[in-house]
């Protein structure tokens, strides 16, 4: 067990022991650099996972697993080199002290490593928790610079997700008594890999109870529509390199517990069938968020939305069930996770340099700052899913996927993909094209942007690019491994 289990949990704990580090640290320059050591540590223990595949009663390490923790771990340590810089112009800005500095440290840490966590973890109890305490991690986040909107946003995520998770425990709780009668009391009864092995013999009725609450519960976890409300609030107001996170892995975290779920009720003969529901909410998160782009005026909230448009067409290809349907959610989710990253990373730094977060006031990034401008303006394509990058060729493979088993679908997903990167485009031209207004002076507070604080965001798109245009073999084998997790 040994050899499987020490990756894997060192995956998670490096993050949470460098919380509890940087907890007692009073210098933030020395913090980054902890932050830096531990998410980096963190990811060298996750590259470790492919060839450790094995579970436990508390960890489980399968392709799936595996694929997700290090996308979370590399976005992870990405935004937390990100965050050395952004960090330092919000103290020189005024907008934090050194003690919130050090908290913001401390509590990026504790986020990442208890979503990490979740991701490894094989016992539903351990996953509810590990994902609660994310959630609390990024309130307190979300809420750190005390003005009175972070403060409203904070209260309003926790309130929504505070109730999504009850949900979920009501439902874990369900979970468990339908298991009973297949593998008795215990810890059996609370794993991932011994339901999956157990559902066909699971109390149906219990199943189809439990699976209301957990997909309302992880749902809203997920930010799928009606569920999304807490999502533009923390992004408008949290930290920007919390929201590079909370757009892309902490949705992932929810979503590979309505796949793993999914695949428990489809074992299961006298269990509703679980992929309409979970379609259902997909597409309806695709529709509502692609209109709500239109009449976004401030461009965090704009990308939130964005965010919900992309969970909810992975959701519906999680719904759409099969093989090929779950390698185009995984590869959704990878490339959406990748671009979202990149994106609020120039948004981050251009609010920074330009003392407000709307567009009106970020127009002519490129006539004012050109890599800055162009690095944008190549992850807002990336995100419209158009070509050479990888959202275009999974956007396809979802829509082939529903044209051939659900054709009378294709035209409301398709009009929804239609409308969300018609906005972005339009938004592109507005945030990158055309000369620099008066009101977009450069903040005085703010360094000049170089080449390596645009780093990340270059890697995060040359990869989205790569799986793109020619996505290698041994990843494309990789990703149907995990898609294969799930029946």
């Amino acid at each position: 067990m040994a050899d499987w289990f020490e990756p894997a949990s060192a995956t998670a704990l490096a993050p949470l022991l460098g919380a509890v580090l940087l907890a007692l640290i009073r210098s933030p320059r020395l913090g980054s650099l902890i932050a830096i050591a531990a998410s980096g540590l963190s990811l060298a223990f996750a590259a470790r996972l492919p060839w450790q595949s094995g579970h436990g009663v508390f960890i489980l390490v399968d392709p799936l697993a595996a694929h997700v923790a290090i996308l979370t771990a590399f976005v992870g340590f990405t935004s937390a080199l990100y965050s050395r810089r952004y960090i330092a112009v919000e103290i020189a800005a005024g907008r934090l002290d050194g003690p919130r500095a050090r908290q913001y440290h401390a509590l990026f840490m504790s986020f990442l490593g208890f979503m990490l966590l979740a991701l490894l973890s094989n016992n539903l109890g351990v996953t509810w928790v590990a994902l609660e305490a994310a959630t609390i991690s990024a309130v307190l986040v979300v809420g750190l610079t005390r003005t009175e909107s972070a403060i409203a946003a904070s209260w309003k995520f926790f309130i929504l997700c505070g109730v999504g998770i009850a949900l979920a425990l009501f439902g874990t709780v369900v979970l468990y008594l339908a298991a009973l009668p297949a593998l008795g009391t215990g810890y059996a009864a609370m794993t991932w890999t011994e339901l999956a092995r157990a559902a066909p013999n699971c109390r149906g009725t219990l199943l189809n109870l439990a699976f209301v609450f957990l997909l309302v519960g992880y749902g809203t976890k997920a930010g799928l529509a009606p569920l999304h409300g807490w999502m533009p609030d923390a992004h408008a107001e949290g930290p920007t390199p919390v929201s590079a996170v909370l757009s892309g892995s902490v949705l992932n975290v929810a979503l590979v517990v309505i796949l793993r779920l999914r695949g428990i009720m489809a074992s299961n003969a006298q269990a509703i069938d679980p992929g309409p529901p979970i379609m259902a909410l997909g597409l309806l998160s695709v529709l509502f968020a692609a209109f709500s782009l239109w009449g976004r005026r401030d461009v965090k909230r704009f990308f939130a939305f964005s965010s919900i448009e992309q969970s909810g067409l992975a959701a519906f290809a999680i719904g759409l069930g099969g093989a090929s349907a779950t390698f185009a959610a995984l590869l959704h989710m990878t490339v959406h996770t990748l671009a979202k990253s990149a994106v609020f990373q120039c948004v981050g730094s251009a609010a920074q340099r330009r003392g407000a977060q709307s567009f009106q006031a970020l127009s002519g990034l490129i006539a004012s700052d050109r890599a800055l401008g162009l690095t944008l303006a190549a992850g807002i394509v990336a995100l419209a899913g158009l070509p050479p990058f990888g959202l275009f060729a999974s956007e396809i493979l979802i829509l082939s996927n529903t044209m051939n088993t659900h054709p009378w679908l294709v035209l409301p997903v398709s009009i929804g993909l239609l409308v969300g990167g018609w906005k972005l485009i339009a938004r592109l031209i507005d945030l990158c094209l055309g000369p620099a207004t008066e009101t977009s002076a450069t903040s005085s507070h703010a360094p000049v942007m170089g080449a390596l604080s645009l780093a990340p965001a270059w890697v995060h798109l040359a990869l989205a690019a790569v799986l793109g245009v020619a996505m290698p073999m041994t990843f494309a084998a990789w990703l149907a491994a995990a898609a294969a997790v799930v029946p």
